[in-house]
């Protein structure tokens, strides 16, 4: 019974060693950079993103002035996009201005930005830091590409932005009024005052509303 005990237990270790060393013999590495590009559409196509961000890793680390990284960084910006992974799409997307950014497309790359941001809002009154940043590189934009073609996209999202921020401060305003702190819901009511959106008829209470918003 002893012997059995022993034998069994030898056996289950070697498997375990065996799986281990089978598993570390498994991952790949100096490969070629057409491997990498090849396990990222693949992965990608398969929707397994993680995959997908660990073969750019690969990529991006063996084979750092590699052509294929150009159009590897926009395939996993709009893989990650379409994924609604917004941080994700925006890291690659961040990394392909900083590395392939020129005059002829900067206009296009930082619409794209913007309108990244844009889609992230998910839960809006959560992300008043993204919400006044991203206000700010919209109006950034039109300043420093006043005849970009992409212009009206970016007016039209700067309008919804306004009026989410127009929503929020009502929001908080009222809050104020209702804990008795007179002197901040004057604050931000003035804020709302301010807004050239102050006449839009709205029904905060429409928990759609911001849905509608950021569609």
């Amino acid at each position: 019974m002893l012997i059995r005990y022993f034998a069994v237990s030898f056996f289950l270790v070697f498997f375990i060693i065996g799986c281990s060393s089978k598993q570390q013999s498994s991952q790949v590495y100096n490969k070629p950079g057409s491997y990498w590009y090849k396990e990222i559409l693949k992965t990608v196509s398969m929707g397994n993103l993680d995959k997908a961000d660990d073969a750019y890793t690969s990529l991006a680390s063996e084979h750092v002035a590699s052509p294929y990284l150009k159009e590897a960084l926009m395939i996993l910006f709009n893989a990650h996009l379409e994924d609604e992974e917004y941080l994700m799409a925006n890291f690659y997307l961040d990394n392909y201005i900083k590395k392939f950014a020129t005059r002829r497309n900067i206009e296009y790359l930082k619409y794209l930005k913007i309108k990244s941001r844009f889609k992230e809002f998910k839960h809006p009154k959560r992300n008043q830091k993204l919400l006044i940043d991203t206000i700010g590189e919209a109006k950034e934009y039109l300043q420093k590409f006043p005849n970009s073609l992409y212009n009206p996209m970016v007016e039209t999202i700067l309008t919804k932005l306004y009026l989410t921020q127009l929503i929020l401060n009502k929001d908080i305003a009222s809050l104020y009024k209702r804990l008795g702190k007179d002197k901040a819901a004057k604050i931000y009511m003035q804020k709302v005052n301010d807004s050239w959106l102050k006449d839009t008829p709205i029904a905060t209470s429409d928990k759609s509303l911001f849905e509608k918003i950021f569609q």
